[in-house]
């Protein structure tokens, strides 16, 4: 898998794209290759990605994270659609019959007792 692992200080982002085994978690540094680095904070500078490596590790069957994906389809790197790399905030709600909704019972009115 190509992802994104992300390097820097608090509040200053940088990234490695890196060649890692799926297993691997985002955050547990290891991976098989370094194919270059992102900085979201420098707007002008030219990032430094290894594009005919991820291309070629893609060709062998590598899968790209959905932000890098994305990104490098912004880039004009790779072609395709982006992915929403979103999740869903909400859970899909089924729609319910009307006559599945339940009625509420009727209360019966209080029974006043005679004193005779």
């Amino acid at each position: 898998m190509i992802r994104l692992q992300r390097t820097g200080r608090k509040h200053e982002p940088t990234f490695r794209v890196v060649l890692t085994d799926s297993k691997n978690g985002p955050k547990s540094g290891k991976y098989l290759k370094n194919l270059g680095w992102y900085d979201t904070r420098i707007k002008n500078k030219p990032d430094q990605i290894d594009t005919e490596a991820i291309k070629y590790w893609v060709s062998k069957g590598a899968k790209l994270s959905l932000t890098l994906h994305n990104y490098l389809v912004h880039n004009k790197i790779i072609t395709g659609k982006k992915i929403n790399a979103l999740p869903l905030h909400t859970p899909i709600k089924k729609e319910v019959a009307p006559e599945a909704v339940a009625k509420p019972a009727e209360t019966p009115a209080p029974v006043e007792a005679t004193v005779a």
